[in-house]
């Protein structure tokens, strides 16, 4: 079981958990590819010990990405969460992430946020009490 305030870090993200929401946050200028993609979701899934959380994910950090990398984190990276919010900063990630969701599709509810407050008040619903 994940502890309150535990946090994980890889080459490419920091995770933790607090308040029922679990926090992925990219690193700077991390690239998105398939092993990227992979080992980010390999360690998530592990850290989380098989229990299904909301997600919020901090993609600020991230300066590009691949269509393979896009495909894994929407379908099988959507394992053991409930939902997603997308947390972003610029006018050119809202497009990519518009994108991201119109062809990629994930598999679970999934909203963009320019806002972490607004982002946290859509996941609290999809969070266990």
């Amino acid at each position: 079981m994940i502890a309150e305030h535990d946090i994980y870090e890889n080459d490419y993200a920091r995770f933790w958990f607090t308040e029922g929401i679990y926090f992925v946050e990219y690193k700077s200028e991390t690239t998105i590819n398939l092993k990227v993609a992979q080992c980010i979701v390999a360690d998530r899934m592990q850290f989380q010990d098989g229990k299904a959380y909301p997600i919020l994910c901090d993609i600020r950090g991230i300066a590009d990405s691949d269509k393979a990398g896009r495909d894994y984190l929407a379908h099988t990276g959507s394992v053991l969460i409930t939902a997603a919010a997308m947390l972003i900063h610029e006018q050119v990630s809202l497009t990519i992430s518009d994108f991201y969701l119109q062809i990629n599709k994930p598999t679970i509810p999934t909203q963009v946020f320019t806002s972490q407050p607004t982002a946290l008040a859509y996941l609290k619903p999809f969070a266990s009490p």
